[in-house]
């Protein structure tokens, strides 16, 4: 009677669209469930997942110095402790050990690709290296002590710095032993010979302004002119000059020849000059003083060479 009942209800829900739809779709969805359960342990197995791995060429292997023991932690092979690290099953209590990567034995090769240029510098020769810094100009060899230390030592050595002097200014005063070394004494003559080219710039303008801060304004300054004449003191310099700069023809003229020694609060230069006059050339020396941080001039004398005559210098 109740199987005759329960046929005869499901015979009834049956009949209706609606519920064949829904039952269908719950079958399918258990069916589904339990097919996908149970492929799961077969296709994410532990086998096939270290073979998929390995047959698929995209998938690459990255090396790293951690090593990782069974209670989670993670310890870098670079880290203070050293020892022994568990191994990676998680069920042994063994222990293994870690060993360092020893360091490659450098070769000559290696030593030789390791030198740089200042360290090759340092094995030369003193007279090489001084030689070699000789080809470099005032500019240069700021730079070059600038770039590391042992190029600092290299290009403060006294004796790179005599032969750059002997180069840019002259062979002369090869005995002398500057003070504060020939680097600073180089400094000071490249300043005392801006100084002098300043005077004669001053006179291609014919700026008496210019003129009056240029000399001291003492009463022992001192100038001779091409002409002879003699002026002393501070303003009858100016006068003289005022004079020469009144004069309306242009004064187009070359220096040569220029030489200068320094000494502590004193320095005198000498010097050719050739204008485009029939007087012929001129020799100028041009005499200064350092006072309150800067240098004036103090005695200027120009006298006239005589053109027809081969002037002679002669050298004790």
């Amino acid at each position: 009677m109740e199987i005759s009942s329960i046929f005869s209800i499901a015979v009834v829900v049956l009949s209706h669209p609606f519920f064949v739809a829904v039952t269908v779709t719950v079958l399918c969805f258990l069916l589904a469930l339990v097919t996908f359960v149970r492929s799961f342990p077969l296709l994410y197995s532990p086998k096939k997942l270290r073979s998929s791995i390995n047959s698929d060429p995209s998938c690459v292997t990255k090396s790293c110095d951690c090593v990782c023991s069974c209670n989670g932690t993670i310890a870098n092979s670079d880290s203070s402790s050293t020892g022994s690290v568990p191994y990676l099953n998680g069920v042994g209590t063994e222990m293994l050990e870690a060993t360092p990567t020893p360091a490659p034995i450098p070769t000559p090769a290696m030593l030789g690709d390791r030198r740089t240029g200042a360290s090759m510098m340092e094995e030369l020769v003193p007279e090489i290296t001084t030689h070699a810094l000789s080809y470099l100009d005032y500019p240069s060899l700021c730079r070059l002590s600038m770039t590391n230390s042992l190029m600092r030592k290299a290009a403060n050595d006294d004796n790179a710095w005599k032969a750059l002097y002997h180069k840019d200014f002259t062979l002369e005063q090869d005995s002398v032993t500057p003070i504060n070394g020939w680097k600073a004494y180089y400094a000071a003559t490249r300043a005392i010979v801006n100084v002098n080219t300043e005077f004669f710039n001053i006179v291609r303008g014919k700026s008496l302004p210019a003129m009056s801060r240029f000399w001291l304004n003492a009463d022992y300054v001192k100038c001779i002119h091409a002409s002879g004449e003699l002026f002393s003191g501070y303003n009858a310099v100016m006068q003289s000059w005022q004079l020469i700069f009144n004069w309306e023809q242009g004064l187009n003229f070359q220096v040569r020849d220029v030489r200068a020694r320094v000494l502590t609060d004193m320095a005198w230069v000498t010097m050719k000059t050739y204008v485009d006059m029939d007087t012929g050339p001129f020799n100028v020396t041009n005499v200064f003083e350092f006072h309150n941080g800067r240098w004036y001039m103090v005695h200027h004398h120009s006298s006239v060479m005589n053109g027809d005559v081969e002037q002679q210098i002669v050298h004790g």
